[in-house]
């Protein structure tokens, strides 16, 4: 059964059901406990009587046959609203019947001398109670059947289950009624989110909601909230991209236009030089796009690859000699205080350093020195990238991890996209990313890695 509303009816009747049964067997074993508890009392009390009146001699005993064989007629009538619920024998201690009350069987019904004891006569069970009256020479014997004691106790459970039988169909009906009527504001708000447009991403009215639902309209206001953001991103970043794209490409047109019009050989030689380089321009800024793009959608591996922080800083500066050596800038790792033991997502931190770095190289001045440092602090790594460039001013250090923001010094091969991809990539892996101006010119970047 996949709806909620048929388990939760389901369960609510049944278990109801399960109530009323239970609730029946309990006041079943208990009446008829408390009938038996009851009725032997009063088995007791008549026989006592009996015997007190046979005392007193307010009952006179008869033969126990009659000069013709007759059995003793009845003597008394116990007076009873069931057929033959309680019925009383006198017996003389040698065995003769001496008297008996009306409804009562001429058989003994008891071969016991004394207090309760159970026959059966005539396929009848009997529950007897007997009294000794030595100074009669009579001994009382007050007897009902257990077919009437259960009769008795099935007609007390009769009336007490029949309103219950008519009763449950009404309590099934007002659980069904009560279990939609408590279920209707999820059917609302699954029509509300039917009847929206795919681009309505307004949030569910939660005012007036029930506690259990309040937390799932909560938790889809937040997806909304959350989907929203996620599309203004998209839109910022295609417009963002178009504008940076239509810059360099451009430019390649320009170059290529007049290549091909010129006749001087010099002219065509650079402008081909122009077009080399917007084409890496163009490569690095697709590249860029790329690596962000993946890491803000989450698209990495779902099993990353991992390698030693060392060997992740080693391979980001290899993939940078080439540009380091174009501009004439040497690139230098130190390790502060030893060698770091440290297992990075190869997905995450490599498009970080390898951005820090390419950074830090096109800023720097000819003949310049970028230094890479790694220290450990306690349960962080630290990795810190120096350069020997002009800095920035303090307005625009807040600003630098914004998408396409490049500051007063652009870089005539930068896209300001190096420093975001760097802050969401060390951000996913838990860690921070830390940007300052160095004393007396410089710029340093650091990612702080937990351990």
């Amino acid at each position: 059964m996949n709806s909620i509303r048929g388990r939760l009816i389901a369960i609510l009747i049944g278990t109801t059901g399960l109530v009323w049964l239970l609730a029946a067997a309990w006041i079943y074993l208990s009446t008829q406990a408390q009938v038996e508890h009851v009725l032997d009392a009063r088995l007791t009390e008549a026989a006592r009587m009996v015997n007190s009146l046979l005392t007193d001699h307010r009952i006179e005993l008869a033969m126990a046959e009659g000069e013709n064989g007759e059995t003793a007629a009845p003597i008394f009538d116990m007076g009873q609203p069931y057929e033959r619920q309680l019925s009383c024998q006198i017996w003389s201690l040698d065995g003769q019947l001496v008297g008996r009350s009306s409804g009562a069987p001429d058989t003994r019904l008891t071969d016991a001398t004394q207090g309760f004891s159970e026959a059966t006569i005539a396929g009848e069970t009997w529950r007897v109670y007997t009294v000794e009256n030595p100074r009669l020479g009579v001994r009382v014997m007050v007897g009902d059947s257990l077919h009437v004691r259960d009769r008795l106790v099935g007609d007390v459970i009769k009336g007490l289950l029949l309103p219950a039988t008519i009763v449950l169909p009404v309590l099934a009906g007002m659980i069904w009624l009560s279990v939609r009527r408590g279920l209707a504001p999820l059917s609302e708000m699954a029509g509300t989110l039917s009847s929206r447009d795919a681009n309505d991403l307004r949030p569910l009215p939660s005012a007036g909601m029930p506690a259990e639902v309040a937390p799932a309209v909560n938790a889809l206001n937040g997806l909304f909230r959350r989907v929203d953001e996620a599309r203004e991103r998209e839109r910022n970043f295609t417009a963002f991209a178009a504008h940076e794209l239509k810059t360099p490409l451009a430019g390649l047109k320009t170059q290529a236009q007049i290549a091909l019009a010129s006749g001087d050989g010099a002219v065509q030689a650079n402008a081909l030089r122009q077009i080399a380089t917007g084409v890496d321009r163009t490569a690095r800024l697709a590249r860029q796009l790329l690596d962000l793009a993946s890491l803000e959608t989450g698209d990495g591996p779902a099993r990353s690859a991992r390698e030693d922080i060392s060997v992740a800083i080693g391979t980001a500066v290899a993939e940078m000699k080439p540009l380091a050596a174009a501009r004439n800038v040497a690139i230098e790792v130190e390790h502060v205080g030893g060698q770091p033991r440290l297992e990075v997502e190869t997905h995450r931190i490599s498009p970080a350093l390898r951005n820090l770095l390419e950074n830090a190289v096109n800023h720097s001045p000819e003949g310049a020195r970028v230094r890479c440092r790694i220290h450990q602090n306690g349960g962080t790594v630290l990795v810190s990238v120096e350069d020997e460039g002009p800095g920035v001013t303090e307005t625009e250090l807040p600003r630098l991890t914004e998408k396409f923001f490049r500051g007063r010094n652009k870089s005539t091969t930068g896209s300001g996209l190096g420093l975001a991809i760097a802050r969401t990539a060390v951000e996913q892996a838990g860690g921070e990313l830390r940007l300052a101006n160095r004393t007396p010119q410089g710029f340093v970047a650091t990612l702080v890695l937990p351990v």
